[in-house]
């Protein structure tokens, strides 16, 4: 639980990084960059640490759905956060545990203990409240989010299907290699339609530097999310995705200037509760969780 928190923590400062750049450079390109450079990074580690045998892909068909899930929560998410405030579109993405609870009982068979369903019903009770007063009022750019929840939930369970078939550092290899490729031909594409919105101008050295940040905290973030999840099910880990509100309501005041109000406030409480609560019914067996 704590790998994962450090993950969902680690996302935040790099969603920031991707704001930061709205205007100058679309969410497609810094996606794709972000990823190439992931890939190339994590490709020189594993070489030097695995030899050949490191570039080995168990179970293409879970790797490719994993390349998939990555890119549709890349894009969702890195289009949203040019668009709308930090945490409007962290909040919305906080759906993805509900997700992955349903996916993971679907096409894992895994049943989260009842403190982890009624945990994420009280983080998902807060994020509403900080959405006052209806998610509607953002239009059709509240869809982006939710398909970034989505694509998160996928992840986080393809991530517990494939666990112990390879290293850890093969797996990040192969997330990054399996969505560089269909992150890069989306880019092209967009950029191919005409539409002003996903042109891809010449970058300066700052937004090469800045894809180049989001590429190293997403990996280490993605690194510590995949271990979580091998210790523990998809549904359990999940909703620490909520110390995500807390990193963009900070990093939106003090970087943005974007206030948090009483509502804010109020919802981030109740998402404090929910992940108290999910923590001590792992430490008790009797709650549902696992032994100390």
């Amino acid at each position: 639980m704590l790998l994962a928190l450090l993950g969902f923590a680690c996302l935040s400062i790099g969603d920031a990084v991707v704001k930061s750049m709205a205007g100058e450079w679309p969410g497609t390109a810094i996606s794709a960059l972000r990823y190439l450079f992931g890939m190339v990074g994590l490709g020189i580690g594993l070489a030097v640490t695995h030899g050949r045998r490191g570039f080995r892909m168990p179970q293409p068909l879970v790797q490719i759905g994993r390349g998939l899930a990555m890119t549709i929560a890349s894009l969702g998410f890195f289009l949203a956060v040019q668009r709308m405030p930090l945490a409007d579109a962290t909040s919305i993405q906080f759906t993805s545990p509900i997700l992955t609870a349903i996916l993971s009982a679907l096409l894992l068979r895994e049943r989260a203990p009842a403190a982890a369903w009624g945990a994420t019903a009280l983080a998902f009770v807060g994020v509403l409240i900080v959405l006052q007063p209806n998610v509607l009022t953002l239009g059709p750019a509240a869809l982006l989010p939710l398909i970034a929840a989505f694509g998160m939930a996928m992840l986080l369970t393809f991530n517990r299907m494939a666990a112990g078939s390879a290293s850890v550092l093969t797996m990040q290899f192969l997330v990054a290699a399996t969505a560089t490729p269909m992150l890069l031909a989306i880019a092209v594409a967009g950029h191919l339609s005409g539409a002003a919105m996903f042109h891809v101008p010449q970058p300066d050295w700052s937004i090469v530097l800045r894809c180049l940040v989001v590429a190293a905290t997403g990996t280490l973030s993605h690194l510590l999310l995949y271990v979580a999840t091998t210790r523990a099910s998809a549904a359990v880990t999940a909703p620490m995705v909520y110390v995500q509100l807390f990193v963009a309501t900070t990093i939106g005041f003090v970087w943005f200037g974007d206030a948090p109000d009483w509502t804010t406030l109020l919802g981030g409480a109740l998402t404090i509760a929910a992940g108290l609560w999910l923590w001590h019914s792992q430490r008790d067996p009797v709650a549902g969780g696992v032994p100390d």
